[in-house]
């Protein structure tokens, strides 16, 4: 049996069930691989059946406010995938009619969408001859061809692209594209390979010469580097101040309280003299957050003086606005504790 038949096959019967794979709207396709980028599909899916939900199409998605974007994207984390979502959206209904173009150079062209969604979009939806070559592909074709180059590299994955436009079955490339993704997803995972059930271990040169758990090569990453902020939470009257925050650093677009200047190393002295507050501040927490690469130490001050330059919202109306995941959690469990009502 010919290898691409075996590959088909075996997705055929073991595929699982996922929304976005039983219709060729290129919507709905590009939604789900805007979602699904840097996230896993479970955490993924109730994301994707909320914006579908609240946007169903192209233009419903166009008309939506940053904020009301944002605030459904919020928790999913790599914000500037929903700002170039929302960017491309407005592109299309304004460019395009609303319709998405056919093509792999055509799509790469549209904001936050890169050679592997581009090339998604254009086989799933349109069938073109692309080849898809996400982290789950590139494992599956480190392994089954034995190539060492990291995966993680430009470089290296420039060579794994070009490995799955050889290995690219033309005649089905929806079809192949989605079996050799969900190959990486179910079978040949990064640890504990399930090759028993493989349909191309007997051509696997990592199954053949007892190398699956050396491969795929990854480059070191850089170590995260540690950052601290201090938060000041102003509650006055039922309101709470929350600014936007605007610059090109973590959480762009998102709402947060009152941020205090990082390079002032804050105690409760030096935040009552920047705020010209009468009372010193409470220091209320302190959590630790992951980031890809920072480390967020944050530090939390409470304060139920009203600042005058700052702009307050009724606390009642907080889950009406976008706030990072560590923020969100410490208002909830303030909250939950009767601290802040």
């Amino acid at each position: 049996m010919e290898i691409h038949e075996r590959l088909h096959i075996w997705f055929q019967q073991n595929a699982r069930a996922l929304p976005w794979r039983s219709t060729r709207d290129p919507y709905r396709i590009w939604l789900s691989e805007i979602i699904l980028q840097q996230t896993r599909v479970d955490q993924g899916l109730p994301y994707y059946e909320r914006f579908i939900h609240r946007f169903p199409d192209i233009q419903s998605l166009a008309s939506a406010s940053d904020d009301e974007v944002m605030r459904l994207w919020e928790g999913l984390g790599y914000y500037r995938r929903a700002q170039n979502m929302l960017r491309a959206a407005r592109l299309l209904s304004e460019q395009y009619g609303g319709q998405f173009p056919t093509t792999y150079d055509e799509l790469l062209q549209l904001p936050g969408i890169g050679p592997y969604t581009a090339a998604a979009v254009a086989s799933f939806a349109f069938d073109r001859p692309v080849a898809v070559a996400d982290g789950n592909v590139m494992r599956v074709l480190a392994r089954f061809t034995g190539k060492t180059e990291p995966v993680n590299t430009p470089g290296g994955q420039k060579i794994f692209r070009r490995l799955a436009q050889d290995f690219l079955d033309r005649r089905k490339p929806a079809i192949h594209n989605q079996a050799l993704m969900e190959l990486g997803a179910l079978v040949c995972k990064p640890r504990q390979a399930k090759c028993e059930n493989c349909p191309l271990r007997h051509k696997c040169v990592a199954y053949n010469q007892g190398m699956v758990e050396k491969l795929p090569v990854r480059q070191a990453k850089t170590a995260a580097k540690r950052r601290i902020m201090h938060y000041l939470l102003s509650l006055h009257n039922g309101h709470v101040a929350i600014r936007q925050r605007h610059a090109e650093d973590i959480w762009r677009h998102l709402y947060e309280f009152i941020p205090v200047p990082e390079k002032i190393s804050p105690n409760a002295a030096k935040i009552k003299a920047l705020f010209g507050l009468m009372k010193k501040p409470r220091k209320i927490t302190t959590v630790k957050h992951q980031l890809t690469h920072r480390r967020l130490e944050l530090h939390f001050w409470f304060t139920d003086e009203k600042i005058s330059s700052e702009n307050y919202i009724s606390a009642s109306e907080i889950n009406n606005y976008s706030l990072p995941v560590p923020l969100r959690k410490i208002w909830e469990d303030l909250a939950r504790e009767k601290y802040i009502l």
